[in-house]
């Protein structure tokens, strides 16, 4: 077989008028390669392109976004090492720069390519999984899963491919058999380093796999409330209400305390304290209440409570509980209670502002002379 193809091009040359020779045999060779495998990846395209006029696939769209230049360089570096492998051993002696090339080039564009695939499989599997909404929780914990696997995974391919480029070069080829066995020198250098690594990745397995949190949970974290936005292997990144960014190591949620608003379900139940007279109408004030939380699209209608809960020397507290669907609307619910009741108190029994409120306007009135 190699002699016939060596045959086809020493014809090849003659027919274009040159002196056919070993050496440029072969270097015809392997450009016939690298044109081959660019004419496969425009095939390849032209009929993506066809399908894609015809109708639409979300594959497709996925593959161009996040595959397409990698395969474009994988094709070509594929078929020039092929190439290389039908060589004459003569050839590939006077050169070995051209084999080692090769070698080289097929290494990194396919771990390039492998870790692209990985992240379209990544899309192609939540691509119908909606995060954004508290009641989808099984969705964000798929999603959350199988973010973190892929991860994962890309670092096994790229470590793994560092590894086979090292060891493809004679002078670093024990660095890289050290650092594809995790042993030797390389493993003794980073070995203090690597205790912290391996706790934060063993912490995002488990909270993988455990779902303390998921994307888009509501948490409290550091006194501060926000969404789990990212969950990379070493930190979290939790996007706060006022579009702040905390970011904390992942090892955070494993070792420390922090609230969870949608760990199992995403209804929370709001309260709103009133500080008033002790002469207010407390079951008016019920019956106000009610009807304002009854109009309320936000309320549930599970939850409602208004109870005197506490009592100081010039005030009492009332508080009032209301259920919601989730934090922003029992937010949104508790200041639509507080703004109108405060307006009808204020309308209708301005006696029962605290007392400590009316001796402090009696004390500001401007004296008579």
């Amino acid at each position: 077989m190699q002699e016939q193809i060596e045959t086809w091009i020493r014809a090849l040359v003659r027919w274009f008028g040159y002196v056919p020779n070993r050496d440029l045999s072969g270097w015809v060779l392997l450009t016939i390669a690298v044109v081959l495998g660019l004419a496969v990846d425009v095939v390849v395209t032209q009929v993506s392109r066809f399908i894609a006029r015809r109708r639409t696939f979300q594959t497709l769209n996925l593959l161009k976004i996040h595959v397409r230049w990698a395969f474009w360089l994988f094709t070509p570096s594929l078929f020039f090492l092929l190439a290389t492998n039908i060589q004459s051993a003569r050839f590939l002696r006077r050169h070995p720069v051209a084999d080692k090339v090769a070698e080289v080039l097929f290494l990194v564009t396919a771990t390039w390519l492998i870790v692209k695939l990985l992240k379209f499989g990544e899309l192609f599997l939540i691509r119908e999984y909606d995060t954004t909404k508290d009641v989808n929780l099984s969705q964000r914990k798929f999603v959350t899963q199988v973010r973190f696997v892929r991860r994962l995974i890309a670092i096994c391919v790229l470590i793994v491919g560092v590894s086979l480029l090292l060891i493809s070069f004679q002078g670093s080829r024990k660095v890289g058999l050290s650092v594809l066995t995790s042993a030797g020198v390389v493993s003794v250098v980073v070995g203090f380093a690597a205790q912290k690594t391996l706790a934060s990745l063993l912490a995002g397995i488990q909270i993988a796999f455990n779902q303390q949190i998921r994307l888009d949970d509501a948490v409290v974290v550091e006194k501060e409330w926000g969404r789990i936005e990212e969950i990379n292997l070493t930190s979290v990144i939790v996007r706060l209400w006022d579009r702040r960014r905390l970011i904390l190591p992942i090892t955070y949620f494993v070792e420390n305390p922090f609230e969870n608003w949608t760990r199992s379900d995403a209804s929370i139940v709001g309260a709103v304290f009133l500080y008033l007279d002790y002469n207010v109408p407390i079951e008016t004030i019920r019956t106000k209440a009610r009807e304002i939380v009854e109009n309320d699209p936000l309320w549930t209608g599970e939850t409602f409570a208004v109870q005197l809960t506490d009592t100081t020397l010039t005030c009492i507290q009332i508080r009032i509980l209301a259920s919601a669907h989730d934090a922003p609307s029992a937010f949104d619910l508790r200041c639509h209670i507080r703004e109108q009741l405060i307006t009808f108190i204020r309308d209708e029994y301005p006696q029962a502002l605290p007392q400590t409120r009316l001796m402090l306007a009696e004390e500001l009135r401007p004296k008579e002379v």
